[in-house]
């Protein structure tokens, strides 16, 4: 048989609260059974960047697994597309809320490494200033990225989401940002690849990964309540189609946090920001 990749690199967290290590490890027994002329290296990261560094390193035509959640493989994505996207990449889900993976993935993937065929699927381009990041699913700014630090200090679990969650909406402050020439303020602005996130909110019926946009998901600024039940709607219903774009540009005012795939960024204020994609740009399995 013959795979687009010739071997497969398991990038994995061995400190992770899910189980990552048994799940690499799992996954090398499979494939060691299922696809035994195809190489595979189990590689644990030692430090906050590592799996991003361990997949700009790899040349070739490796298929890099990220044994992760979103943020997780948001680093073997960055990696891999800052080195030149001749690698492949694949999530196998070990995290809280795995978006990507639970909207993208087609079947099991060990299924989808052993058949061997890869698909391309776009990729967001996150500009700001000089530094370049990518992202496989979303940048979210507003209550997005607030509840995300939120979770970071009280940690995760349904109980401790929901009461973090709620903390976070009480705290939470509207922010502005200078856009096509004047300047508005939101309570959140979401550039999806992906019609959900947050494992429950549909956010943007009929958005799709591998079709040459990105659709923009905003909340101007209303009153804490008006964007709790936004929020419901999301969960409960969906927020409907969202306009699509290839670009989205602004500048911030004041420095505030941003969310990448579920890792936190801080903008600085006056930091020009430009969000764009890159239709094809991920080489996957699914």
């Amino acid at each position: 048989m013959t795979r687009a990749f010739d071997r497969v690199v398991v990038v994995f967290n061995p400190h992770s609260t899910g189980a990552a290590q048994e799940r690499a490890e799992a996954l090398k027994s499979g494939l060691a059974e299922r696809a035994a002329g195809l190489p595979v290296e189990l590689r644990p990261t030692e430090y906050a960047g590592h799996a991003r560094e361990i997949a700009q390193a790899e040349a070739g035509s490796p298929l890099i697994v990220s044994v992760s959640g979103d943020g997780g493989y948001n680093e073997v994505v960055d990696g891999v597309m800052k080195a030149g996207g001749t690698a492949s990449a694949a999530v196998l889900a070990a995290g809280n809320a795995n978006d990507h993976r639970r909207v993208v993935a087609r079947r099991p993937l060990l299924d989808a490494i052993v058949d061997g065929t890869t698909e391309r699927l776009d990729v967001l381009r996150l500009t700001v200033d000089e530094d370049v990041r990518y992202a496989h699913s979303y940048v979210g700014l507003g209550i997005t990225p607030v509840v995300a630090l939120e979770l970071e200090r009280g940690g995760k679990g349904s109980l401790r989401e929901v009461l973090t969650t709620v903390r976070a909406f009480s705290r939470f402050h509207p922010f502005t940002v200078e856009v096509d020439g004047g300047r508005e303020t939101f309570d959140s602005l979401v550039l999806a690849n992906i019609p959900e996130m947050a494992k429950y909110a549909t956010i943007a019926d009929g958005a799709r990964p591998d079709d040459g946009v990105f659709e923009v998901v905003l909340v101007r600024h209303h009153s804490k309540l008006r964007t709790a039940l936004t929020a419901v709607r999301a969960a409960v219903r969906g927020l409907g189609p969202q306009p699509s774009v290839r670009e989205y540009e602004f500048t911030t005012v004041d420095p505030m946090p941003a969310q990448v795939d579920g890792e936190v960024l801080e903008l600085g204020a006056r930091a020009r920001v430009r969000v764009d994609v890159v239709p094809g740009g991920l080489s996957t399995v699914r």
